[in-house]
């Protein structure tokens, strides 16, 4: 692996300090699925490691500013790779990876390492770790039992189908029954079925 990750790594854990539904520990989640995901499928690891790393980077800028973190992240991490001195070739398929990574955009990766960017961001939002952020996220919003109900049918449901890679399809496929499961026994549970 580059030597670079390191740094890579600690600019954005410095820069990522808030826990949460979307705090450092999901980008390592994510860094690991990418991993994972990019061997079996033989990605370029100095374009996917840095864009796992960088994926979340302006979250807390999103936050504050209501700027979209994908837009903005491809940004930062195109100022930070070059200020480190990455190698160029590497960058702007970085920050393209960045840039369509996020589910809600509609932006559609157009290669491998975007691809598995975007599958390993979406399988750390299923299985057991998915309905954890879930109702993480639910609190963070305020909301509750109800809330997070209305993410997994609105959302998580959805996201099996959403696969780019083989390898990411057959991870979606065993999160997706656990999501199945699980929701179906909340809602039994709760009375809160939804039709």
């Amino acid at each position: 692996m580059d030597t670079k990750f390191d740094s890579i790594r600690k600019y954005a854990e410095t820069a990522m300090r808030q826990s949460g539904s979307h705090g450092f520990d999901h980008v390592l989640r994510v860094i690991r699925l990418c991993e994972r995901i990019g061997i079996d499928e033989h990605a370029e690891m100095r374009v996917l490691i840095p864009a796992a790393l960088l994926h979340d980077i302006a979250r807390p800028l999103e936050k504050e500013k209501g700027i979209p973190h994908e837009i903005a992240g491809a940004k930062i991490a195109e100022l930070y790779l070059i200020s480190i001195g990455y190698p160029e070739e590497y960058i702007s398929p970085v920050t393209r990876a960045i840039r369509t990574h996020r589910y809600s955009t509609g932006d559609r990766p157009e290669f491998l390492e975007a691809q598995i960017l975007s599958d390993a961001d979406k399988l750390d939002a299923m299985g057991a770790v998915g309905v954890a952020r879930t109702f993480l996220r639910a609190a963070e919003h305020g909301g509750g039992i109800e809330n997070a109900v209305g993410h997994f049918h609105e959302k998580l449901l959805n996201l099996g189908g959403l696969m780019y890679t083989e390898s990411g399809r057959r991870i979606a496929r065993e999160r997706h029954a656990f999501l199945e499961q699980f929701l179906a026994a909340l809602e039994e549970e709760t009375g809160l079925t939804r039709t």
